[in-house]
């Protein structure tokens, strides 16, 4: 049996942060820091060995899967999520044949990543789909990924979203910088995910309401403004196609916004709430104002109640609380 190092077969540690691939008598250094995708693709290319091509590998199969009609219906959030994934496979597994996979193979992927869980899981996730999709190509008869256990998620890394308490929406308002300002209203007015912001072009705005079209379900929605966000809205300069826009009047990108609100929210001490609470504090203020879930999530265009009942829950308690306060004097 094969010495396991960070659970990785044949990897040994002879001092501590150096590492190499030692098996049948065969030393191989590997030259990148331990648990970077650098480290990973050499760890796999020193143990796949120079394999021959074989028409069924897993690259095939990933450019099949890429070329595919189920490939081309998912939803672009979608795609990118999975193509981190499918490019670890194939910097991995690469050249290795399909029909020789058995689930062992994916344990030790899964454990070789155990650092950042929610990609390990999106491995047995992806691996699954493109087992099937290897069944419907005729290569295998079955899948060895399906079912295959997750990893659970470490409890100090289970951070639910605090939603944004009323102090500090009134501090952000009062001291953050114009497109910071933006975004707050946009998040909350709108009750949308983050992704969907930076997709709101100015055409997409009537002066009264704003129609999206989201892109993880599909929902095509229109969204009556509060006050505040068509205060802001109109006031907003118009530099380019969509509300949010780099300095140039460029349109944003997610990683773009989620950089810039970061550090606002370090600069102003309010990094405990993120951008996907604002979203939150919709669903709270909307419940404030009375909302049933039916209204709620007909605004916010949750496929499921489950995050609308736990955050209009938590408002509805709050507002009963003083309601009871009230009726106490």
């Amino acid at each position: 049996m094969a010495k396991l190092k960070h659970g990785l077969p044949f990897l040994h540690e002879p001092k501590p942060g150096y590492f190499v691939y030692r098996r049948r008598g065969r030393t191989t250094p590997i030259k990148a820091a331990f648990g970077t995708e650098e480290f990973h693709r050499i760890y796999w290319e020193i143990r796949n060995g120079k394999a021959r091509p074989t028409k069924t590998s897993w690259s095939t199969l990933v450019a099949s899967y890429r070329n595919s009609a189920k490939w081309a219906k998912l939803k672009p959030r979608t795609r990118r999520d999975y193509g981190r994934v499918l490019q670890y496979i194939e910097d991995t597994l690469g050249e290795r044949d399909v029909i020789r996979f058995r689930r062992p193979l994916l344990i030790e992927a899964m454990e070789a990543n155990r650092d950042r869980v929610r990609f390990a899981n999106y491995i047995a996730q992806v691996m699954s789909i493109l087992c099937e999709h290897a069944i419907n190509l005729g290569w295998v008869d079955i899948n060895h990924a399906k079912g295959a256990p997750r990893l659970d998620m470490p409890k100090g890394k289970k951070q639910p979203h605090l939603p944004w308490p009323d102090w500090a929406v009134d501090k952000w308002r009062d001291e953050a910088k114009p497109f910071e300002r933006l975004v707050l209203e946009v998040g909350i007015g709108s009750v949308q995910r983050p992704n969907d912001w930076t997709k709101f072009r100015w055409n997409d705005y009537d002066g009264a309401a704003l129609t999206v079209t989201q892109e993880k379900t599909g929902k095509v929605l229109w969204l009556p403004c509060t006050e505040r966000l068509k205060a802001a809205l109109d006031s907003a300069p118009k530099n380019g196609l969509t509300i949010l826009t780099e300095p140039d009047g460029q349109p944003i990108g997610y990683d773009y916004m989620q950089r810039r609100m970061l550090a606002e929210r370090r600069r102003l001490d309010l990094e405990a709430y993120d951008l996907h609470a604002l979203r939150y504090r919709g669903v709270m203020e909307l419940a404030w104002a009375g909302c049933d879930d039916d209204e709620i999530t007909s605004y916010s265009g949750h496929s499921s109640k489950e995050m609308v009942i736990k955050y209009a829950g938590i408002a509805r308690q709050r507002m009963r609380a003083q309601q009871a306060k009230d009726k106490r004097r």
